[in-house]
């Protein structure tokens, strides 16, 4: 039976399972939106590309199944770049389609044409430019597979209009057959009992874990993993909610913005077991001196990532989850010593705290939300001060209800981002905690919300600057504050504009009133909390100092 290029892409979207889109239409993805109109796909309308590009990778984060968004070409696919490469950096699956200008106009800058295989080889897993009607069917089981299998990510379909449009016998294109693609699921035995002999001779073991726990689905192996040896866990950004964050083991995150015992933690295990995680800058700090006196175990699916910014002593490439369990089968339960009395306490003299001055702080409001939600929502931020709040003063305890840019640290991420997952969480209740300079990078998307009745709530900590690039002003520039100060908008106009609820809170004691009621209506609400406005994130580790040098 003979079906469009556009009708392929369609069915082959329904066998991957896929039940919801994020795109934004034009003129050379008609043929595909024409397929779209009659098909059992939801889609979402988004207001600009990189919205859909966020909005998907916030569904993949939330729901573990791939996110799929759709551009047209030129702008349209372009727009999508700062979104692809989000999710390239923290490792998201996701499958994005993009439309081309025909075949035969290919490398002549044609109208809207742009090579944005290119322009995404760089920060996609893989990418695709589909020449032949005939293999796009092949392409996308390939491209699925490859975006959710080893370690996840991005890739990129590259579809002309006259390929989307052409006629062809449908064929199944049978099981993905890529002979230079295997994934490593498991590594050797005897690695396997090296590492478990390392374990049982450390006295002092930290659990360093990111968000290939989250993405592997490994959290109860990890859990398992931390009460059987006795190790405190520090977790990154993607991390949190990996490890519960009310555990007795639990150490928050670590890192320039970490906790305090976190980070001593760190500087004084005898053995850190890094858990898919990849050694980021903001993590490790000086490298010179980061886990000093610790042998350093790596588990991670991406054997690029092993030695790659740090040392490693005992590499475990394979599978998170599969790793953690082999390991439990070999190691004993140990008792609680020194080492367990110390990090409680450190946890005890350092506690991650504020200080209360009658004014409104970020801190209280997202303490606030935390206890008007009761721990159970889903919560996406967009970048800077805001961000590293809601990791401090939100406790964690499911895996993927943490949805933040970590590695780009992309502005403008958290309101699309809520929108996808509201969109795979239906159920649930899902917070944007943001800036009010980050809101405004992809403020038009209160309309997709609007639109498709997503009851997201927005949550804006409104100090009137960019306020990390405040904050780093205030003590690295002797407060020459270079223009990091906001002229803002009307936020609560602006969210009635667009057919949100809009509200604005200045004091304590209006937090928990104004959440309270945006939680009892089913409509989008932005509250604009007027925020202290030289508030700090602390601590904080000065850029290339050890860990053990924090300030706050």
């Amino acid at each position: 039976m003979k079906k469009s290029g556009a009708q392929i892409l369609v069915d082959s979207l329904l066998e991957q399972g896929v039940d919801t889109i994020f795109g934004y239409p034009g003129g050379a993805v008609l043929p595909i939106y024409d397929a779209l109109y009659d098909a059992d796909i939801r889609h979402i309308l988004t207001r600009h590309e990189q919205g859909a590009a966020h909005a998907a990778d916030g569904y993949a984060r939330a729901s573990g199944r791939p996110g799929v968004c759709l551009a047209t070409s030129g702008p349209g696919a372009t727009n999508l770049v700062t979104g692809i490469a989000n999710a390239y950096m923290d490792s998201i699956p996701l499958v994005a389609f993009t439309g081309q200008v025909v075949t035969s106009q290919l490398g002549k800058d044609s109208f809207q044409e742009a090579d944005i295989t290119g322009i995404t080889l760089p920060i996609t897993k893989h990418n695709y430019l589909v020449k032949d009607v005939r293999d796009l069917a092949r392409v996308i089981k390939e491209a699925f597979y490859i975006a959710t299998t080893g370690r996840p990510g991005p890739v990129l379909v590259d579809i002309p209009k006259d390929v989307s449009s052409a006629q062809t016998e449908y064929e199944d294109p049978g099981p993905v057959n890529l002979p230079g693609y295997r994934p490593v699921l498991e590594p050797p035995a005897e690695q396997l009992n090296r590492a478990a002999e390392a374990i049982a001779r450390a006295e002092r073991p930290v659990i360093y874990a990111g968000g290939g726990v989250v993405y592997s689905g490994a959290h109860r192996e990890l859990r398992r993993f931390a009460e059987l040896i006795l190790a405190p866990v520090a977790t990154t950004l993607m991390g949190l909610g990996g490890f519960p964050g009310d555990h007795p083991l639990a150490l928050g995150m670590l890192g320039m913005h970490g906790s305090k015992y976190a980070n001593f933690a760190v500087c004084e295990c005898d053995l850190l077991i890094a858990v898919g995680v990849r050694f980021d800058d903001r993590v490790t700090g000086k490298l010179e001196s980061f886990a000093p006196q610790a042998r350093i175990m790596h588990i991670d699916i991406d054997p690029a990532e092993i030695g790659k910014n740090v040392r490693v002593d005992i590499p475990l490439v394979g599978d998170v989850k599969r790793v953690l369990s082999a390991l439990i089968e070999r190691l004993e339960a140990k008792l609680p010593g020194a080492w367990q009395e110390k990090i409680q306490t450190w946890k005890k003299e350092y506690p991650i705290t504020y200080e209360e001055n009658g004014h409104l702080k970020p801190q209280h409001v997202i303490r606030e939300i935390y206890r008007v939600t009761k721990g159970q929502a889903r919560i996406t931020t967009e970048v800077g001060q805001h961000q590293m709040w809601a990791a401090h003063y939100y406790t964690y305890t499911r895996p993927r209800t943490f949805i933040s840019s970590g590695g780009l640290g992309t502005m403008g991420f958290g309101l699309p981002a809520a929108i996808g997952v509201q969109v795979a969480c239906p159920d649930e209740i899902v917070f944007d905690i943001a800036g009010d300079g980050s809101i405004q990078m992809n403020i038009q998307e209160l309309a997709t919300a609007v639109n498709y009745d997503l009851p997201v709530k927005v949550a804006i900590l409104d100090n009137g600057y960019l306020g990390m690039v405040r904050q780093w002003q205030e003590l690295f520039y002797n407060r020459r504050y270079s223009y990091s100060e906001l002229v803002n908008p009307d936020f609560v106009k602006l969210a009635e504009a667009y057919g949100a609820v809009g509200m604005r809170v200045e004091k304590p004691a209006d937090v928990r009133p104004a959440l309270e009621q945006a939680l009892a209506t089913s409509r989008p609400v932005l509250i604009d909390f007027i925020i202290e406005r030289e508030e700090n994130v602390l601590p904080f580790v000065p850029p290339g100092e050890s860990l053990d040098r924090m300030l706050g």
